[in-house]
């Protein structure tokens, strides 16, 4: 089979997200202007360099109410940080909460029952129990093609890393199976690991 884009795939479902799997969530945690706090999952979500570390995620739609995008970016664009928790499958029913469409203002962290806790090198909270946490503070948004995609890059000014999670020095992620997003309603958790080395290893 091939399509092109602009012509439609002729598919029940678009099977865009289902090519590029697993993708790590990020899920974001951000302030307004306000002091009011922000929680939502993206999935278009990555590390993008080592030093300094940097990360980026993308929003790809607006609000109902109006916006040009979502809560997460529109007050990233206004503060200038954010703070990247990693979904652990625990924490899987509560990461779906916060994925919900809510008014401008709710705090997603009271709605999905979620401990929050202020970051250290920035002026935000973060998930109390996330087995990592990566706080940012921004340096670019680019806007790309279509109505409401856009690309938020930020540097990382601080790390946290659950206590449990670390075993003889290494961020052990089996101790908390990270989520990863698959195509259409889909997830996965990591529950499987193995290692290669590279032929100049």
């Amino acid at each position: 089979m091939f399509y092109r884009p602009e012509q439609g795939h002729g598919l029940r479902h678009n099977p865009f997200n289902a090519i590029i799997v697993p993708r790590p969530i990020g899920w974001i945690s951000s302030r307004d202007g306000e002091g009011c706090d922000n929680l939502a999952p993206y999935s278009f979500f990555n590390g993008v360099a080592y030093s300094p570390p940097q990360v980026m995620f993308a929003s790809t739609s607006g609000k109902p109410d109006g916006s040009d995008t979502k809560d997460s970016v529109a007050n990233i664009r206004e503060t200038g940080m954010f703070c990247v928790n990693i979904v652990e499958y625990a924490m899987l029913e509560a990461m779906n909460v916060s994925s919900g469409i809510y008014d401008k203002g709710a705090d997603e962290f009271i709605l999905a029952g979620l401990e929050k806790v202020r970051c250290e090198t920035i002026d935000c909270h973060r998930v109390a129990d996330a087995p990592a946490a990566l706080e940012c503070r921004l340096t670019q948004i680019v806007d790309l093609p279509g109505m409401a995609n856009k690309v938020v890059f930020g540097e990382v000014t601080g790390v946290h890393l659950r206590d449990d999670c670390l075993v003889d020095g290494i961020f052990d992620i089996l101790r908390f199976n990270p989520v990863g997003r698959l195509g259409y309603r889909d997830y996965s958790a990591v529950r499987d690991l193995f290692s290669l080395a590279r032929p100049d290893d």
